[in-house]
């Protein structure tokens, strides 16, 4: 290997160390005190509900773990936005599972919260996957009500989800395990099957200080809505435990005995490893992100016996597209070629960036990949699309409309993994969060904005300089040069792949080597759902 390989490999080794040691720090919640103050009350943390709930041995794919992150620093944070989602096995069943996490502000809801409740019930929905929600919460964080209730996705979203999930046969099961208070009441009640349990679980529209408030009742808060009163007296509850365990125990005999589905038909053949070294990645991507490099080269070390047949390989070379399997798993492959490409031409095309002639062949790839039903992994890294008067006098416009077109009609299930750069109109073409991806994750290399940090510092530093002038202020070249480092570490923070995750742009950030384990979670989640007929609509040739 050589210095620049083991370079490469040192330095995306330490930012994988950096991603567990925080995401080891998030795991926590709200601290090893409120961990422990969990436990005295008798009660599982959300995490270790999630662990007793689902099948031993058997993985939790984790979505949304570094929402919040960075966040709501004035009112003491808000780790995974106070509540965890993700993929299990429940009795061999896949489902969502939506935990809040009580260490966290007793659960209450920040705005980032509902953001997050809000995708798990999409992933569901999109994947017909049954969702388990295990509740503890305290209800919506009154400070910051304004940015959590009346708006058309927030709070209250969550509810209608509970009724369009109902109608498609969705299965809801809910598990009151803590505090369930006000609106957030109706999610457990508006699910097929809600169990509390006893001495810890509570439900009411109004806990017992506003009942005295409100109308002068004096009354506890058991009384008013504990196990006893809603599964003897209401009948609001169905069964009632008496511990977290008993508690998981009942859903699992639950989903022991749900029927089968109908699935949409994704192929999966026997999975197998890598040929090439998956580690090989870690000294494969330049830690220079303007570098160019190989990117068949760490197509390899993801697919299955490192097998990969590409399509229209002498064509639209920015662009690599081709078919290969991923645990199994048939799969089409879009990716972004960031080595520097000659044409049949002569002519040579820079890395990373999308000319005419590979966003039509894109196009043609994804049109057959739905037209043969096989699931599409977007491979981001991209600086956008060429620009310049040749690009424009042929038709790059034209041609990035076809593909972007393409992408979005797309009915089979697309997935996406941000690698490197993830810029301006690049990030849409490449299916961006904007066009549903089922799942999309960031490697710890991942850079998301509209343009790169020097060129987006330059250009705001000369919008600055511009505006002072009109003031009547000259800036000195130190002035300048303070200005522009001053700009530049503001925009470069925005740039990192956590805060993309903090605010759910992606799913994660996640270590190379987990790729292959997302692909082949999501597709396994997207054969619940069938496929519908692909139509791309109005599309210019």
């Amino acid at each position: 290997m050589d210095v620049e390989f083991n370079r490469n490999e040192d330095q995306l080794k330490h930012l994988c160390f950096q991603l567990k040691t925080r995401a080891k720090k998030t795991m926590l919640g709200g601290g090893e005190k409120k961990i422990d103050e969990q436990h005295q009350k008798g009660k599982l943390t959300a995490r270790e509900r999630i662990e007793y709930l689902i099948d031993k041995g058997s993985d939790f794919l984790e979505i949304a773990l570094f929402a919040g992150d960075g966040m709501y620093k004035e009112q003491g944070g808000c780790p995974a936005g106070g509540v965890v989602t993700g993929l299990g096995l429940v009795r061999g069943r896949q489902c969502v599972i939506v935990a809040n996490d009580a260490t966290v502000k007793a659960g209450a809801w920040f705005p980032i919260t509902a953001k997050k409740n809000l995708r798990a019930q999409e992933i569901a929905m999109e994947n017909r996957l049954p969702i388990i929600y295990l509740v503890d919460s305290a209800g919506v964080f009154l400070p910051m009500q304004d940015e959590i209730f009346p708006d058309k996705e927030h709070f209250g979203r969550q509810f209608r989800n509970n009724a369009k999930m109902s109608s498609m046969g969705i299965v809801q099961v809910a598990a009151i395990m803590g505090s369930c208070v006000a609106g957030g009441a109706y999610l457990p009640i508006m699910s097929d099957e809600a169990m509390i349990v006893d001495k810890t679980g509570s439900i009411f529209l109004a806990g017992s200080y506003l009942v005295k408030a409100a109308i002068g009742e004096d009354i506890d808060n058991e009384t008013l809505g504990g196990a006893t009163t809603h599964c003897e007296i209401s009948g609001v509850t169905d069964n009632k435990f008496p511990n977290d365990q008993a508690c998981l125990d009942h859903i699992r005999n639950l989903f022991d005995k749900i029927g089968n589905y109908e699935k949409a038909g994704f192929d999966r053949g026997k999975p197998s490893m890598p040929k090439q070294k998956q580690e090989e990645i870690y000294g494969l991507l330049p830690t220079d992100r303007t570098k160019p490099y190989d990117m068949v080269e760490i197509i390899k070390r993801l697919v299955d016996d490192s097998e990969f047949d590409e399509y229209k390989a002498l064509y639209g070379k920015t662009i690599i597209c081709g078919f290969a399997r991923i645990d199994g798993w048939a799969v089409g492959i879009v990716a972004n070629q960031r080595k520097v490409v000659k044409t049949k031409k002569g002519e040579m095309q820079m890395g990373g960036v999308i000319y005419s002639d590979a966003a039509d062949k894109a196009a043609r790839f994804i049109m057959n990949c739905n037209q043969r039903k096989v699931p599409l992994v977007f491979l981001q890294d991209v600086s956008g699309f060429m620009v310049g008067s040749k690009a424009e006098h042929g038709g790059i416009i034209k041609d990035g409309a076809k593909m972007v077109n393409a992408m979005a009609n797309s009915t089979v299930p697309k997935f996406t993994f941000i690698i490197g750069n993830s810029y301006g109109a690049g990030n849409y073409a490449m299916c961006g969060k904007a066009y549903d991806p089922r799942l999309i994750y960031a490697w710890p290399t991942a850079q998301i904005a509209v343009m790169s940090g020097n060129s987006a510092a330059k250009t705001l530093l000369q919008i600055k300089v511009s505006a002072m002038k009109t003031q009547g202020k000259i800036l000195t070249k130190e002035e300048e040069a303070v200005l522009l480092k001053e700009i530049t570490d503001r925009y470069n923070e925005q740039l990192s792949p956590y805060y993309a995750a903090s605010r759910l742009w992606v799913d994660g950030v996640i270590d190379p080597l987990e790729t292959r384990k997302v692909v082949s979670v999501g597709i396994e989640a997207a054969n619940h759902a069938v496929v519908e007929k692909f139509n791309v609509g109005v599309i210019q040739t």
